[in-house]
């Protein structure tokens, strides 16, 4: 017999089926070191109706190979190592403290990805409802571990990553507190490999786990088709402007078209019904009006 479908709780939130779609609006490095910037985009998804922001952290010095260490490269702050560029856009201990000050007193859920486990202890000093894990760190058994052994929920995303890479991730986890995402790995990514079938792949398999969609795509309608396939919780990093500089800008969506993404997800949820037919009141006068009835012997019952 399979497991029944978990709905695992985040904060005030349940995710799960039936329960409304979890949207987070992914901050992640695109505020470019700049508390400003990132209080704008935490404008910017309280506005559009975002339920989350979620931010990254790095310990350079982990996540770095130390071969690019000392690699130059040009940024908008100059010429610079790589590991002083990566130093130039974390935030530290200040910064998340306003971060966490300020979304609770927008209120708005916050939390983040952690690339490495001394950053998951940082992160942990603010309590977060919950942990992402990015699809790099699917194989990263002590790091999501780690993550679940703080007693919150873990989102795991699924890019570049092989079926056996997901079952193996998902054995060695909590699995009733865990939410699982699809997801493709491609900053922008292309539409003919975004896969959004591999979201009933995994409600199958999962049937227990509640699963979600984490896109990189330029547009919104393939976010819309994942919530129509009955992903739980969506993910979309944001932006200003797609055109600011940043890795992540261009498979970024701005306010304005994230405030559409909500708009129409909360359409969706409630168009797509509970799949049992019946007469609803807004049909009466047409059906009063329009309808036929004809006997198999073809006289009128009407």
């Amino acid at each position: 017999m399979q497991p029944s479908v978990t709905k695992v709780a985040v904060g005030n939130r349940l995710i799960g089926t039936g329960e409304p779609v979890y949207i987070i609006a992914e901050i992640g490095i695109n505020h470019n070191g700049s508390l400003e910037l990132a209080k704008k985009l935490i404008d910017g998804a309280i506005f559009a109706g975002a339920d989350a922001v979620k931010f990254q952290k790095r310990t350079p010095e982990l996540c770095v190979p130390r071969a690019q260490w000392h690699v130059e490269r040009d940024t908008p702050w100059g010429r610079m190592s790589y590991i002083e560029y990566k130093h130039r856009i974390e935030f530290g201990y200040s910064e998340y403290e306003e971060i966490d000050r300020y979304c609770r007193q927008r209120g708005i859920a916050w939390f983040a990805s952690c690339w490495d486990e001394p950053s998951v202890a940082f992160i942990e000093q603010f309590n977060p409802p919950l942990y992402k894990a990015a699809s790099a760190a699917l194989t990263d058994f002590p790091l999501l571990q780690t993550m679940q052994h703080t007693g919150k929920p873990l989102m795991l995303s699924s890019g570049m990553s092989e079926m056996v890479e997901i079952e193996t991730a998902v054995a060695t986890l909590d699995d009733t507190q865990l939410l699982l995402a699809h997801a493709t790995s491609a900053y922008p990514c292309p539409v003919d490999s975004l896969n959004l079938r591999m979201i009933t792949t995994l409600q199958a398999q999962y049937p227990h786990i509640p699963i979600g969609y984490s896109g990189h795509e330029v547009g919104l309608a393939p976010t819309w088709a994942a919530v129509a396939l009955g992903a739980t919780f969506v993910e979309r990093h944001i932006t200003l402007d797609r055109a600011m500089w940043g890795s992540d800008q261009a498979a970024s969506v701005e306010i304005m078209g994230l405030h559409h993404m909500v708009r129409n997800i909360r359409d969706i949820e409630q168009a797509l019904g509970d799949g049992v037919k019946r007469v609803y009141p807004c049909e009466l006068p047409q059906r009063s009006k329009l309808r036929r009835v004809v006997s198999l012997n073809g006289h009128s019952m009407n």
